[in-house]
């Protein structure tokens, strides 16, 4: 497909430790998000990877520069649901 994009990730954990804390989160929001970085260690394309996890390509280039800058503790959810207050 035209328009895929390999997206180069940082490798901040094993994917041991992902599937281990796959497997310990209860937490929807950080479960896709750790799938998401784990599709990306396996090869899929950015967009493949977002797809997975019914999110949109603006989301996925975010969750990757977030994880590329500072792994679990950038990508995870710092705030209560609904629009973070500087996208309102």
């Amino acid at each position: 497909m035209a328009g895929d994009r390999h997206k180069e990730i940082v490798r901040h954990l094993s994917e041991d430790d992902l599937d281990r804390l796959l497997d310990e989160t209860d937490d929807d929001k950080i479960s896709k998000r750790l799938t998401f970085v784990k599709r990306l260690y396996k090869g899929a394309t950015l967009e493949d990877a977002a797809d997975d996890v019914g999110r949109s390509s603006a989301t996925a280039t975010r969750w990757v520069r977030r994880w590329n800058k500072g792994g679990l503790g950038r990508l995870t959810p710092n705030f209560g649901g609904g629009r973070p207050p500087e996208a309102r």
